[in-house]
């Protein structure tokens, strides 16, 4: 919470960011419901395992602490969601990744490698045998 460390000296450039925090929220509730029904329809098709969406969305947790008040506690909550969701949909995504493509990426300077990428053992990029004993 560095907020707090410059809670009086930028008190209003915080009160004019605080609608552009929670803009995406409708946006997340959305993507939320498209990414349940997306597994739902085809992840059993692709015999891809599910992803438990509880293993990654944890919003009841920080508002029980007591020494944080009511808007604190309401932040930790939508960021706890916010967060939450995306991890969700990146592991969705992920899954499908590997099935569909489970090549990982160029290694250009400056690209961050996908933990996912190297976690699923993705076929490595121009390794053409690699690719082979992986998915023929």
């Amino acid at each position: 919470m560095d907020y707090l460390k410059h809670k009086t000296s930028r008190y209003w450039l915080h009160i004019f960011s605080m609608p552009f925090i929670w803009l995406p929220l409708p946006f997340l509730m959305a993507c939320d419901l498209v990414c349940a029904f997306y597994q739902l329809i085809c992840f059993p098709i692709y015999r891809i395992k599910w992803v438990k969406r509880s293993e990654y969305i944890l919003i009841f947790d920080r508002n029980k602490l007591p020494y944080l008040d009511g808007m604190q506690k309401l932040g930790c909550m939508y960021c706890g969601y916010a967060n939450g969701i995306l991890r969700y949909m990146k592991e969705v995504a992920g899954r499908t990744e590997k099935y569909w493509c489970g090549i990982m990426h160029e290694g250009k300077t400056g690209f961050k490698t996908q933990e996912d990428q190297v976690s699923q053992n993705f076929a490595h990029f121009e390794d053409e045998k690699d690719f082979k004993n992986k998915y023929k």
